[in-house]
């Protein structure tokens, strides 16, 4: 069953990853680009732990803990950004 669990769930993933490009491309406003940004980084790392499952190694769960930090550091500062105009104070 995990035999094709793994890759339905990579084609999920792989389609919302591009709804989501998409939303970044024609949001209607930035609100609503640095939210499908955000959603992006996580999609992106739902995609590297299923490629880990699915190879069966711990290194690309190490990788997606990277992208998560990084990923929640740069949504703060952007929308501290978008809130004062300056990112430090």
């Amino acid at each position: 069953m995990i035999a094709l669990a793994v890759p339905v769930a990579f084609a999920l993933m792989a389609l919302a990853l591009l709804l989501n490009l998409w939303r970044v491309v024609r949001g209607p406003d930035l609100p609503d680009r640095i939210l499908a940004l955000d959603t992006m980084y996580v999609n992106s790392i739902a995609l590297l732990v299923l490629f880990g499952i699915y190879l069966d190694t711990m290194i690309y769960f190490e990788a997606a803990l990277l992208i998560a930090m990084m990923g929640f550091v740069g949504t703060v500062a952007i929308v501290k950004y978008l809130l004062r105009g300056d990112i430090i104070e």
